[in-house]
């Protein structure tokens, strides 16, 4: 997969505590960022996944309430 530029323009304060996550972790600041938006794209898809799956009545408590 090839990538792409994006840019941003950020609050001073807010980068700042980028940097500061960023490097509590060892990693740039466009590292973290990625890494942070690849990680609430996975949330969201996996909570997604499992609400259709419950309203099938597979389990969960959409399961439990038939």
């Amino acid at each position: 997969m090839g990538s792409r530029v994006l840019s941003l323009r950020v609050d001073g304060e807010l980068l700042e505590r980028l940097r500061q996550h960023a490097a509590k972790r060892g990693m740039s600041v466009q590292d973290y960022v990625v890494r942070t938006l690849i990680r609430e794209d996975f949330d969201e898809r996996l909570s997604t996944s499992v609400e259709k799956t419950e309203r099938l009545g597979g389990w969960g408590p959409a399961a439990s309430r038939s």
